[in-house]
């Protein structure tokens, strides 16, 4: 095919020439010069003219491609911006994780990570901020852009109590073998005592746990994160990966094996049995804090939901006592309303769900349980105000082992001194009881002995009557004889 134009032009010069020869004998030499110069430039600038054309037919076909892949980068711009509800294997969209990141921002307040334990004295802990040097990783920086401008305000506001964790470098959950340095430990909550734009200086608010003085004291807790707020429970982290809501499961189904490696040993059976169900259709002897419901609206219908009091989280939490929002960063905006219509389906709380359909608006559609998330502020104060108490309590009883032990004890040497008395005693006994016998014998034959006498006794008493009665006879006879002697002289 690449022979064809030649081979054209070729005929066309053929033609050119004899029409020129067959011209001739009519033609001036004017008119020849001019039509053969003209030929000759045509000629000239067929070759530049074919140039642009395949030039122009490359660049057509680099638009063409240009086209497709601005579609595609177009379409993958708003997959990644908004998320692909066709594919739930896309994730979520920027805007979704923007809200969620904003979300766990409000949760979490203000944060500071990277810092560096400098010193540890007389009950205060001094922490420097490196930069980008003292966070062991992450993204280098370009050596030719212009220094940033040095801080002129405090690290952290004076006065501000603060929460420490400890960070420890983590494996990367994508299999490039990186890692990087996340909260781990838990080390106490604290009070800035003071803070330059370089140092913050911190002070316990209270006594610190053994397990806290131990990681500070050891060196393994050489950097630090300090946050403002400590961050809520939630539902979400222990959702299986890929697992999506369903009428069965509200939330989606819990991933069990992640539950186990993080909560199993650390918390009760019975606990662990809630996380793993959570999001499932209740039971009838759940909590009611644990039940909520999902209704359906029969009608259009509007819910307040921001307060008309604006405050900060930290000068009395999020909502007031009706559950409407306060914190400016939560409320709606607008005229603060939430609107629903009708064949709208959500999920909230049984008694507010009773409300509701007592009110006619919606009906009952399923019912949930879902575990109550922690406040991580008042759990950690009610478990170190329980360690205390614990504490407290174990040295009572202590004392009170001192005490029992003592008392065994003594209890101990009284029962072998009792023992010894108890032998003696028996001893006692056993002699007693063989002189019983001896006194029995005796008496028995003393007994007998008065019997005897008694019985001679009476015989000799017999007797001796009898000889009186004699005696008195023998007198009366001695006596008539005598009387009559002595009338008869």
């Amino acid at each position: 095919m690449q022979f064809v134009p030649i081979g054209l032009l070729v005929i066309l010069l053929i033609g050119f020439f004899v029409v020129v020869w067959k011209a001739a004998p009519e033609w001036r030499w004017f008119n020849i010069v001019g039509v053969c110069i003209t030929m000759i430039l045509a000629i000239l600038f067929l070759f530049p003219t074919a140039g642009v054309l395949a030039s122009r037919s490359a660049w057509h076909k680099i638009k063409d491609e240009l086209e497709v892949r601005a579609a595609d980068a177009f379409a993958e711009n708003q997959t990644i911006k908004y998320g692909d509800p066709d594919d739930p294997a896309a994730g979520e969209g920027i805007v979704e994780l923007d809200r969620k990141l904003a979300k766990i921002g409000t949760e979490a307040g203000r944060r500071w990570r990277g810092l560096q334990v400098q010193n540890i004295a007389n009950n205060n802990i001094t922490l420097a901020d490196l930069g980008d040097a003292g966070l062991g990783g992450g993204i280098a920086a370009d050596p030719n852009a212009p220094a940033a401008p040095a801080p002129t305000e405090p690290l952290i506001p004076q006065e501000l109590v603060v929460y420490g964790f400890a960070e420890f470098a983590r494996q990367n959950g994508d299999g490039s073998g990186q890692s990087q340095p996340l909260p781990n430990f838990y080390l106490g909550e604290f009070r800035v005592v003071s803070s330059t734009p370089t140092q913050v200086v911190l002070s316990p608010t209270g006594p610190l746990e053994p397990n806290q003085l131990q990681a500070m004291n050891s060196q393994n807790a050489k950097v630090w994160s300090l946050y403002e707020l400590l961050p809520l429970d939630g539902h979400h982290p222990f959702i299986a990966e890929g697992s999506l809501p369903s009428d069965d499961n509200f939330l989606g189904r819990m991933d069990d094996a992640r539950i186990d490696q993080l909560l199993a040993n650390r918390v009760t059976p019975e606990t662990l049995a809630e996380y793993k169900r959570d999001g499932g259709r209740s039971n009838p002897d759940d909590p009611l804090l644990t039940r909520w419901q999902k209704i359906e609206f029969t009608q259009n219908h509007t819910i307040e939901v921001d307060s008309p009091d604006q405050r900060g989280a930290l000068d009395g939490g999020f909502f007031d006592e009706t559950g409407r929002a306060v914190d400016s960063r939560l409320q709606r905006g607008e005229d603060g309303n939430v609107k629903f219509a009708k064949s709208d389906q959500i999920v909230i709380k049984e008694e507010e769900a009773a409300k509701l359909i007592e009110a006619g608006v919606a009906e009952l559609r399923d019912t949930y349980y879902l575990r109550p998330v922690n406040d991580y502020r008042y759990v950690l104060r009610r478990v170190r105000l329980r360690l205390a108490d614990l504490a407290s309590r174990s040295k009572e009883l202590e004392f009170e082992k001192k005490v029992l032990e003592e008392t065994i004890a003594k209890s101990t040497a009284m029962e072998v001194e009792n023992q010894g008395i108890k032998d003696k005693l028996e001893q006692d006994r056993d002699q007693f009881q063989v002189e019983n016998q001896s006194i029995k014998a005796y008496t028995e034959n003393i007994q007998a002995v008065v019997t005897q006498m008694k019985a001679d006794m009476a015989r000799l008493h017999s007797e001796n009557i009898a000889l009186e009665k004699r005696l008195d006879q023998l007198h009366f006879n001695i006596e008539q004889r005598l009387d009559a002697v002595t009338m008869a002289q």
